[in-house]
């Protein structure tokens, strides 16, 4: 049966579970991106600030004159120039602490496959990949969320056995439709942005006035110092 394997989680989960700003930017990747829930988001920040770290590290190895730190800047460069987040020639670890998490989720398969115009949106292009309808180089992928390296991207199509390799298709996007998708997501993507600008502008509820508090101090305590009224009293008792 071979050995087991002992998986480790690959992401961390945020300090604070329910910050609303967070979440709201969070929902905002997720839907851009078509992903299927905030661990994969989650990855790919963990991804990042893993890189992100490293770089400081090193920056702080080379100011102490650590020779393996040169090579293991190399090494880190190569890295990032290969998965196509960096160009090839002239990046510095300066550059890798500007990755950000966007980054990383442009070059996932998914992605790629979105904007190569093999589907009409992000989540149509996960159900492709999923069910074998994508390769790279003549080899299936089913891994949505598998980073293109550098020089992959212009050898994604269709698998060679797959029905959508049809023109024909139904599921197979005519040019016609995709300016068309494009553009309503661009208008969608406008709307949202405005929403979001005129938001800020309004900013938090405003306090009020002193006098106006003053004034509500004062009818407060006027409330406070009016006595209970009496309970009226029977005309039967004062006749007894």
């Amino acid at each position: 049966m071979g050995d087991p394997k002992f998986s480790r989680r690959k992401y961390e989960t945020p300090a604070q579970p329910w910050e609303g700003e967070r979440i709201k930017a969070e929902n905002e990747l997720i839907q851009k991106y078509g992903l299927k829930n905030k661990r994969e988001l989650w990855t790919a920040q963990s991804m990042v600030r893993r890189l992100r770290a490293q770089s400081r590290e090193l920056q702080a190895r080379l100011r102490t004159g650590d020779p393996q730190a040169d090579k293991e800047t190399g090494e880190l460069l190569k890295r990032c120039a290969r998965m196509a987040l960096l160009p090839k020639e002239g990046a510095t670890l300066n550059d890798v602490l500007a990755l950000n998490t966007e980054a990383i989720l442009d070059r996932r398969l998914q992605t790629v496959v979105y904007r190569k115009g093999l589907s009409y949106t992000p989540r149509q292009a996960r159900q492709m990949i999923v069910h074998g309808h994508a390769s790279i180089e003549g080899r299936k992928v089913t891994i949505p969320g598998y980073l293109v390296k550098r020089g992959e991207e212009e050898q994604i199509e269709y698998y060679v056995s797959s029905p959508m390799t049809n023109d024909m298709h139904p599921a197979r996007p005519k040019p016609e439709d995709l300016e068309r998708h494009k553009l309503a997501e661009q208008a969608r993507e406008e709307r949202a942005a405005a929403a979001k600008a005129a938001t800020s502008r309004r900013g938090p509820p405003r306090a009020l006035p002193k006098k106006v508090k003053a004034i509500v101090k004062v009818d407060k305590e006027k409330e406070e110092d009016v006595p209970e009224a009496e309970p009226p009293k029977d005309d039967d008792e004062g006749k007894e």
